[in-house]
């Protein structure tokens, strides 16, 4: 159907270059609208009805408006660009970004007007962090998230940010290479790393309008997070969209890799762009030292620059979570500033936060099972943390979990003795691998700050102390 400005319109156009034919012999001034023909442009030598090559129609159309003495244009709509060569220099592209906040608040108080009167539920400042959470979402997909927590909650208030969540997570899931994670860990269940809590407690809430408009500030660029492995460098990862209430996307480098020619760079690509859709949200790159191996040959040196260009220029609010357990095998130009605001080192737990993390697996252990009132004593722990000088956060879980099981087997409650025999039969990564924590150690009492708030043990700790 050809459609044209004052609204006639000439039932018989079956194809665009039927379309586009018709339109030619237009004498008045007019505008062509083709829709979703992208795939056809996509295409080689394509003929549509019969009727010749399209790409062809569309240069002789582009040459006879330039000649025209009516003012004409034609206007391809499509939801992605694809444009063949012999167009290029014919076309001028126009790209409609994703809303903005603003946008997307405007919408929200319309629909809070329309469903729930004046009924003040949301706060301006609430509505700003629903507004920057549905960020990445179009308008009709935002309208659908609000209804639906209207919906299923009958009601709109900040409790409902995990449907908006919940409509982001869809975007995420078609690209195939990102992974949307839900975490019910909050940043309570960490046990230590006061520093690095700390930190990230500052920086809560600095991609909201306030921050930019009161205080000129940028949103965090991201941390490197990096020392011993198992000490909780992924928890905190996973703690971290807890406590900020954001999307946390876990990429697997290992997907980025593709056997077609130039499909490496199209994912590295695909997952910017997702990334930046769905902000602000938190991008986690766990283990990254594997992820971006520069012995990859020259695709993973491509893919690593076109990740580091963007990390120093991304204006949207993208926080990169990046772990590490060998540090060494990173380049420099990954740690200097600018690509990360910060990098924190995890060390061997200290006594302190060993209580803390004994609390914390035994709590969740043994609510709701058969050794529910298993007497967690001061006296027990305080044992349990001298018995474990060494040990990281996870041998302490898993001692935990073995003493457990010693008492399933034995269809009992559990006994300060299975702990005990957990611990003596666990030799800690602080033997096994004391050569190479005492060369992260070296390396981070100079290049990163430490995680950890205080010392309270003998144990020669890692990184520069700072103060909060």
């Amino acid at each position: 159907m050809l459609q044209l400005t004052d609204k006639t319109t000439i039932d018989r156009e079956h194809s665009a270059i039927n379309a586009l034919e018709t339109f030619n012999r237009i004498d008045d001034n007019a505008i062509l609208i083709l829709k979703d023909i992208h795939d056809d442009l996509s295409k080689g030598s394509i003929t549509i009805s019969g009727s010749g090559c399209i790409k062809r129609t569309l240069r002789d159309t582009a040459n006879a408006i330039k000649n025209s003495k009516y003012m004409k244009s034609v206007v391809i709509i499509a939801p992605v660009l694809e444009l063949p060569i012999e167009l290029q220099k014919d076309v001028t592209v126009v790209d409609f970004a994703l809303p903005s906040s603003e946008e997307i608040k405007t919408l929200l108080d319309k629909i809070i007007i329309d469903n729930l009167g004046e009924e003040k539920l949301l706060s301006e400042e609430d509505k700003s962090i629903f507004a920057k959470t549905a960020q990445g979402l179009t308008l009709q997909e935002a309208e659908n998230a609000f209804a639906r927590a209207m919906v299923e909650r009958k009601q709109l208030t900040i409790k409902e940010l995990d449907i908006i969540m919940d409509e982001k997570c869809q975007v995420i899931k078609k690209t195939g290479i990102l992974e949307f994670i839900k975490s019910d860990l909050k940043m309570e269940d960490v046990g230590g790393l006061e520093n690095l809590k700390h930190w990230l407690e500052k920086r809560n809430n600095s991609w909201l309008d306030k921050a930019k408009k009161n205080y000129n500030l940028p949103a965090p660029k991201g941390v490197l997070i990096t020392g011993v492995p198992g000490c909780g460098k992924s928890m905190t990862a996973k703690a971290m969209s807890a406590l900020w209430k954001l999307p946390l996307l876990r990429l697997d480098a290992g997907k980025i890799f593709d056997k077609w020619v130039g499909g490496s760079e199209e994912n590295i690509r695909k997952v910017i762009k997702t990334a930046e859709a769905v902000a602000p949200s938190i991008l986690w790159i766990d283990e990254i030292e594997k992820g971006f191996d520069q012995n990859e040959g020259s695709i993973g040196k491509r893919i690593f620059g076109t990740f580091l260009t963007w990390m120093q220029e991304k204006t949207k609010p993208v926080f990169v979570v990046a772990t590490a357990n060998n540090i060494s095998m990173l380049p420099p130009e990954m740690m200097r500033k600018g690509r990360f605001d910060e990098i924190f080192f995890v060390d061997i737990p200290t006594s302190i936060e060993r209580k803390s993390i004994f609390k914390l697996h035994l709590n969740r252990m043994l609510k709701g099972s058969v050794s529910e009132n298993f007497p967690v004593t001061d006296e027990l722990i305080t044992k349990l943390v001298d018995m474990t000088e060494g040990f990281v956060g996870a041998e302490i879980e898993q001692v935990i979990i073995s003493a457990v099981f010693d008492a399933y087997s034995e269809d009992r409650t559990l006994q300060e003795e299975d702990l005990y025999r957990a611990v003596n039969n666990t030799v800690p990564l602080s033997i096994t691998q004391a050569e190479q924590i005492k060369k992260i150690r070296e390396w981070a009492n100079q290049r990163a700050v430490s995680a950890t708030a205080r010392e309270d043990s003998n144990t020669p700790r890692g990184g520069r102390k700072i103060s909060f």
